[in-house]
Formats: C-alpha cells, structure tokens, sequence
C-alpha cells in the first residue's frame, strides 16, 4: 500500500474533518487508470470523489466529474476517484470487476482512479468528516484546505466559486458544512441504536422465520418510521408471509396513502410493487380494492415529474404499472409501457448487474403480454400459452 499527498499531522481520526481542515493523506493499494497523485501542489485544485460501481448514484454523478475535469483542467483541476467501497469476498476479485468496468462503462475516462480495499480512505477521510454515505467529493483548495465535503452534484455551483476565491468563509459553505456534520452525527447515533435490530431482522428473513422477521421490522419502523423500504417489506411480511390480510392491508392503504400524499415516486415505487407483482400470490386479496388502490398509484406515477434523480424509481414502476394494465385489459398500454422502460434502462446510468437482471425481468413481461418469444444476448424468453391469457380476478400470475 502507498501514501500519496502531504498529510496534516492535526487532523486526526478523532477530530472532525470540517471545511477549512487541511487534506489528509491519500492511501491507496493501487492506480487503475491515470497517473498517480504524488502530492497536493500549490496552487491546483482537487475534487477527490469517493464512489462504486454498485452505487447508482455514484455511476450517474462519473459523467459529470468527467465533464468537470475538461471544462476546468486547465484552471488546474483535477479530478481523483476513490473506489473505496467495491462488494468482492477478496481484493483481487474487487479489482479485476472494477478495472472490467472501467473498460466497458467508462471509456472516456479522464480522471485518475485509485482503488482502495483496505479502507484506510474511508478511516482518513469519510469517517472523521461524518460523511456517511457515497457518492461523496472533496474539494481541495489552492492551499491544500477543505473547500467543500459532499455530494457531487453540489460542485457545478460549488466549483466556480472555489476557484474565483468567493467560496472559502461564505455563508454557503459554513451552512453546508454544519448541515453535513449535524446529519452524519445523527445517522451515526440511529446506526449504533438499529444495527442491532437489522441483524435480527436479516437473520429472521435468512431462516424464513417470518413471525420474528414481522416483529425486527415492526421494532425498526419504531427508530425510522419514514423508511419507505422497511414499510414496504412489513406489508410484503403480513400479506405474502404471514398471510395477515387484516393486518398486512392497513398497513397497505397507509402506506399508499401516504405515497400519494407526498407525491414521492420512490414511496409509489415501492407501494405499487406490493399490488402488481406477478410473482405475488394475490388470491386472498379483495380484488376491487387491490384495483382501486393500483388505480390510483398508475396515475400519479405516470403523471410524475420526478428529478433526475428520482428517474430510477419512476422508471422501475412502470413494470408493475403495465401490469397493473394488463390485468385490467388493456394490453396495449402495458407493452407500451414496458417498452419505455427498456428503452430508459438501454442508457440509465444503474450498476450493469441490477440493469441485466431488470431488462431480464422486463422481457420476460414483454413476451408474455405479446404472447410471443423474445431474445436477450442468446438468452430465449418465453411463456406458457396460458400465461398469455388475461388472468380471473384475484388469480395468481406467476412470473413469465
């Protein structure tokens, strides 16, 4: 492992890295692309980016560092990747899928990339500055300070101002950086307070003992009552596990509700997925208020203007959004939607196995709404004649 870049003596890893702190140092196992950053020097400016391939967000904010890096080279930026966080059972599975996917998905690549699997990165850098997710970037000034800490998609207005000197000791950067610490500190305490109950949770969901999986989530919506995920699972639980309908449908129609209330395509996302799911058993399910509440979420999802993003959500509903469509009839629409969707998943900027596994998912509901075959990289997808076939209120559709 190398040490690159001058490293500040005072700011340990008990102190809070704030802006205004000098730039630790850099400690990386190895440079996939680019040349190595020896040291901070007088007078560039540094965007060091933390991010992984398996990260949605990270993969759609690399266009724009890509861009950054030409608009402002010659300003003397320069942009550095931190690929710190890749999921591999060793560190030369990790760095052969990264170096793979810097190939295919990134050939424009203009920025230098280091890989660290150690997670020395994270110890020097995210965890003393309560940076508590990624994509995260740090600015580096002219005098090897802190300008700014925080998501990538702040730096077009962030950026300008470091260089023209307006940035360092503004309003701006003190309330950003105060909200960055504020919440980082804050999630950090819900960690320590939920960790314990998600390990119950994946340990009941791992045995399929889903009375004791009802009650960790149950236990876990008390701490983060706003967790969209853990609401749509507690529905899943008592509706498809547990087989609760009373249960499992109040907390349905809450969770709709509130979907809808807020206006939040994610929160719909999950929401809908409960409803039109093919591989779901809907047989005990009162068929007009499935429809009703199915009704309902379809239109506001496809009326939704999400941002950029949110795109991801939005466009994932529209698999059970067409299902909801075939179901009641109206095929066409379904296909059409369907077809939308791939043709956005064709350049979303998602991590390639979840688009591979989505696009698979996608066809395969193609295929049995055309009642035909369809080919995916030499792959066949078909259905059953009877799949084809509109369903009777309420019937099972298992997956094409």
């Amino acid at each position: 492992m190398s040490s690159v870049t001058e490293s500040a003596s005072q700011v340990g890893a008990k102190n809070v890295l704030r802006v205004g702190s000098l730039a630790p140092s850099i400690k990386v196992e190895d440079w996939l692309r680019g040349q190595p950053v020896t040291k901070f020097e007088p007078g560039k400016v540094y965007i060091i980016d933390f991010w992984a391939t398996w990260c949605a967000p990270c993969i759609a904010s690399m266009p724009k560092l890509v861009s950054l890096q030409g608009k402002y080279r010659s300003n003397g930026v320069e942009v550095v990747g931190i690929a710190a966080n890749e999921r591999a059972s060793t560190a030369d599975e990790a760095r052969a899928s990264l170096d793979a996917w810097l190939t295919r998905s990134l050939p424009n690549l203009n920025f230098p990339i280091a890989f660290d699997y150690a997670g020395e990165m994270n110890k020097l850098w995210m965890d003393p500055s309560f940076s508590v997710g990624i994509p995260s970037s740090f600015v580096v000034d002219r005098d090897r300070r802190l300008a700014f800490i925080g998501d990538p998609t702040k730096l077009d207005n962030v950026l300008p101002k470091v260089l023209n000197g307006s940035w360092a000791g503004s309003d701006e950067a003190k309330a950003l950086d105060a909200e960055r610490i504020n919440m980082g500190q804050r999630v950090k305490r819900e960690r320590a307070l939920v960790e314990p109950i998600f390990a119950r949770l994946r340990a009941a969901m791992n045995s399929k003992d889903w009375a004791a999986a009802v009650s960790a989530v149950q236990e876990a919506l008390a701490a983060r009552p706003d967790e969209v995920e853990l609401r749509g699972l507690h529905a899943e639980l008592l509706l498809y596990k547990i087989r609760d309908m009373p249960a499992g449908l109040a907390v349905l129609r809450e969770l709709v509700r509130d979907a809808i209330g807020t206006k939040c395509v994610v929160w719909m996302y999950v929401a809908i997925r409960e409803l039109f799911d093919p591989a779901k058993d809907y047989s005990g399910f009162p068929h007009a208020e499935r429809f009703a509440m199915g009704k309902d979420l379809c239109e506001h999802i496809l009326a939704a203007n999400p941002p950029q993003d949110s795109e991801l959500a939005k466009f994932l509903s529209y698999g059970p959004v067409a299902q909801y469509y075939y179901e009641t009839g109206e095929k066409d629409r379904a296909i059409e939607l369907v077809e939308v969707m791939l043709k956005w998943l064709d350049a979303a900027p998602i991590p390639d196995k979840a688009k591979r596994n989505q696009v698979q998912r996608s066809l395969q509901a193609l295929a049995s709404y055309r009642g035909r075959k369809a080919l995916l990289g030499g792959v066949l997808f078909e259905t059953a004649k009877q799949s084809f076939e509109k369903p009777e209120p309420g019937s099972r559709r298992e997956a094409a």
